[in-house]
Formats: C-alpha cells, structure tokens, sequence
C-alpha cells in the first residue's frame, strides 16, 4: 500500500444508548378479570426493524406484544419496543445487515422481556418470562421469505 492510498478504517461496533421507545398496556375487562379464575392462553409476537438515522448510527427496535386471552375474552395485551442506538463504521456491507438484523436485536431482547414481565407484573398479574430467541434464525426465515417473493416481516409468534 502506498502512503497517498487512503487506509480503510478497521470496523468497530458500540452501543451508544438503550431505551424503551414504546410501552403500553391493556386491561380491558378490569377489575371484574381478577375476581375470575383463568387460566390464559399468551399469545407472543416479535418483531425486529432497523433504520440509519445519522452516519454511522443507526437505530435498533425490537417490539414484543403478548396478548393473553381466557377462551375469547381478553384479559391484557402488553407491548414493549425496546430500542438501541448503536454506532457501526468500517463494517463491510454484507455484514452490516446481520449485525443490525440479528446481534442488535440480541442485545436488545432482554431488556425488552424484562420490561414485559414488569409491565405484567404492576397490572397484577403472574409474571410473564419469555422464552430466549434466536435472531439469526427469524433473520434466516425473513431472507428465505424475501427470497420467494413473500415479503419481509420478521416476526415469530409462539
């Protein structure tokens, strides 16, 4: 390499900051709901979106809704998009779209399960504790789903 040839920068990642970007919960039939025996049903969907919004930065969403239900009454709906905003330069392009699709989404799952389970909790309830993820697998499936031309939603539902 000649010393006029621009050196390329070595890549580095970080975590720049996390927060909860959304919360909400719903409890329509209170307080009658907790004078009921139930046994709900926890319906659980995930979703994953990134977006640069600066250079080099970029934000990280992971939204979790769990809906709970006792036959078809509903007993609550909570959901928590847990955010990052993390600082990625010198990252090859090829590999920038399973860092953002599936290490950012890992980092940020726990705090979203941990903000569910408290949300639950100060309505009530038993603690909900979701069951870990495998981001490169949803990632995986989202590729293999754009490849046959059926969209992009990555999201599970268990």
């Amino acid at each position: 390499m000649s010393a006029t040839e621009p050196q390329a920068p070595s890549p580095s990642f970080s975590i720049e900051k996390l927060y909860v970007k959304d919360i909400s919960l719903e409890v329509p039939h209170g307080p009658q709901v907790f004078l009921e025996p139930l046994n709900p049903q926890l319906e659980v969907q995930v979703k994953n979106e990134a977006a640069q919004f600066a250079d080099g930065l970029f934000e990280v969403v992971v939204t979790v809704t769990v809906t709970a239900r006792a036959g078809d009454k509903p007993v609550f709906l909570a959901e928590a998009a847990q955010a990052g905003i993390f600082a990625v330069r010198g990252v090859p392009v090829t590999d920038l779209e399973p860092l953002l699709g599936i290490g950012c989404p890992t980092i940020l799952f726990p705090y979203a399960r941990e903000a569910i389970s408290d949300l639950v909790t100060r309505a009530g309830f038993p603690p909900v504790v979701l069951q870990p993820i495998s981001f490169e697998q949803l990632y995986l499936e989202r590729k293999r789903r754009e490849a046959a031309g059926e969209g992009s939603r990555a999201e599970i539902a268990g």
